[in-house]
């Protein structure tokens, strides 16, 4: 388990992160209003089911009772992304994406990123989906999405060294490279071990795929990957 603490890279092309704040604030605020919600955890459940993506529902093999199917199945795909299921899974996941969402915010721009993060979500989904095409159990929170991130990251910053904690309290100040390639190395050793099943460990990878895919299209052209120089015009 690693935690990500912090990276001390400034921003070169922005002066603020508007879309990561953005996506921390909107997710923060969805999650008091449904800790909120009129209902209880009866009602909190039927949201997660009426916004989460449910494989089989998507796939139109199973439907939702009356009153829960809240937007089209197809909807499901991005609403999921900004819901989580407690606090710690939100925390868990806005951490990482407040260490390293604003560099990649930097290194793409406001709009794209907030394309990119969402295609991310999207591909953490549809591989979800299509790993469980016959689960009932809603997937949420922006996991897949922030893979996305994370191989974005790594592919930009390899040898920026992270401030972090290993196995939740170890301090650590290792490189990128080592830090989140041995997070991706776990999220795929679970996914294949089959470890617990409340996680989406598949979602991860799919948007781990979907970023580390995208990012050479999203990026400035003056963003070096993989430590390269970037080739001239």
């Amino acid at each position: 388990m690693f935690v990500p603490l912090h990276d001390g890279v400034p921003l070169r092309f922005m002066r603020t992160p508007y879309i990561t704040y953005g996506l921390i604030g909107a997710s923060l605020a969805l999650q008091l209003v449904l800790q909120l919600w009129p209902g209880g955890e009866e009602a909190e459940l039927a949201i997660m089911a009426g916004f989460g993506m449910i494989p089989s529902v998507l796939f139109g093999t199973a439907q939702l009772p009356e009153g829960l199917a809240h937007v089209p199945a197809w909807a499901t795909l991005f609403s999921n992304i900004l819901l989580h299921a407690n606090l710690a899974h939100l925390v868990g996941n806005m951490l990482f994406l407040w260490v390293f969402g604003d560099n990649v915010e930097d290194a793409m721009g406001h709009a794209r990123f907030l394309a990119f993060f969402f295609l991310c979500g999207l591909g953490g989904s549809l591989f979800h989906a299509g790993m469980y095409p016959d689960s009932q159990q809603p997937l949420i929170g922006a996991s897949g999405a922030i893979s996305g991130v994370i191989a974005s990251y790594l592919m930009i910053y390899p040898q920026v060294r992270i401030w972090g904690l290993a196995f939740n309290w170890i301090p650590i100040h290792i490189p990128a490279l080592y830090a989140l390639g041995g997070w991706i190395l776990l999220q795929a050793a679970s996914a294949l071990l089959g470890a617990d099943g409340n996680v989406g460990w598949w979602a991860h990878l799919g948007g781990l795929a979907t970023g580390a895919a995208l990012t050479p299209l999203f990026v400035h052209r003056s963003i070096a990957l993989f430590g390269r120089k970037p080739a001239r015009g």
